[in-house]
């Protein structure tokens, strides 16, 4: 029988496995959605906090998380859903940083805020933002847009290749 402590421990370490579906490079816990495991008597419970509340992931994440802890023999498991505070991109990981770096999407900085609880999700603008490949500042924003609404399209002006910049919020 595997006691609770090394139950949750092995939670996590099953979620690190779980890609987020729209940047497959990066984890959901890299990525700070996954705000914490529980135990309780009936199971399991994993706490998400959505990147934003409309995201149009938030099934497919919650789908694979089950999917993951059942896998592993951790179920039953449920997940629930917390939206306050609202997610920033403060919580991404260093790691995710680094992997969504490896992966060509800029990385945001630190925004240094602290969203409190009900406050409005805010975009942080950053003037210099380097290119994922060559690491240089002289880039240039093409859309505010990417594939998906939480990143913009760059091209780098010295290596002339575009790419996706993950906007700090």
């Amino acid at each position: 029988m595997i006691s609770a402590g090394d139950r949750l421990a092995e939670a996590w370490r099953v979620l690190d496995g779980v890609p987020d579906p729209e940047v497959p490079a990066i984890s959901v816990r890299e990525l700070g959605i996954v705000r914490d495991v529980l135990a309780h008597d009936d199971g399991l419970e994993v706490v998400l906090t959505p990147t934003y509340s409309g995201c149009p992931a938030t099934e497919v994440i919650e789908r694979s998380v089950l999917e993951a802890i059942d896998a592993a023999g951790l179920g039953p498991a449920r997940v629930s859903m917390r939206r306050a505070p609202a997610w920033t991109t403060d919580w991404i990981s260093d790691e995710g940083r680094r992997k969504l770096r490896e992966y060509g999407i800029a990385p945001p900085g630190p925004t240094g805020a602290v969203p409190a609880a009900g406050a409005p999700i805010r975009i942080v603008r950053r003037e210099r933002i380097a290119c994922p490949r060559c690491g240089s500042t002289h880039t240039e924003q093409l859309s505010a847009f990417g594939s998906t609404a939480c990143k913009a399209l760059y091209r780098c002006l010295s290596c002339q290749e575009p790419f996706e910049f993950f906007k700090p919020i």
